[in-house]
């Protein structure tokens, strides 16, 4: 449907129909992510967060380093590692050379969740862009890395 249809509108500005389109697509994979992670009771940023600690391959990441590697940045770190820590996914520990620093690590639990969920999600990204060829992605990630940048 096009985006005027939607939104009951005539026209609208090139940069306008744009803005509002990365909105609607970027509601459209977040629905479809969570419709996805909503049976095994794990939120998108809780996903993220454990693909960020497997990402480390067995070192331990602190909150800041978390932090900085999420893809929702107003996401409460601190609040979904301790959700995380009460199902077992992650665990705290205590830096070696700084005691004062808590570190968080994936559990083995964790890893076994990830390896579930990775063809899930892999599924989910699969369908979002079904209707665009490999070319048609690839220059429109390089368009929206523009635009970002």
């Amino acid at each position: 449907m096009k985006t005027e249809e939607l939104l009951k509108t005539n026209h609208l500005a090139d940069s306008k129909k744009l803005v509002i389109n990365i909105m609607l697509c970027a509601d459209k994979a977040t629905s479809m992510m969570n419709e996805a992670l909503k049976p095994h009771e794990i939120s998108m940023q809780q996903f993220n967060v454990l693909r960020i600690l497997r990402g480390q391959k067995g070192k331990p990441a602190n909150l800041s380093t978390i932090q900085d590697r999420m893809v929702n940045k107003m996401s409460n770190t601190t609040r979904l590692v301790d959700k995380l820590i009460k199902k077992n996914l992650v665990k705290r520990c205590v830096c070696e050379e700084n005691r004062r620093k808590v570190e968080i690590i994936i559990t083995k639990d964790g890893l076994a969740l990830l390896e579930i969920l990775d063809p899930l999600v892999q599924k989910v990204e699969n369908n979002f862009v079904n209707a665009l060829s490999q070319k048609d992605v690839a220059e429109l990630n390089n368009s929206l890395e523009k635009i970002r940048n």
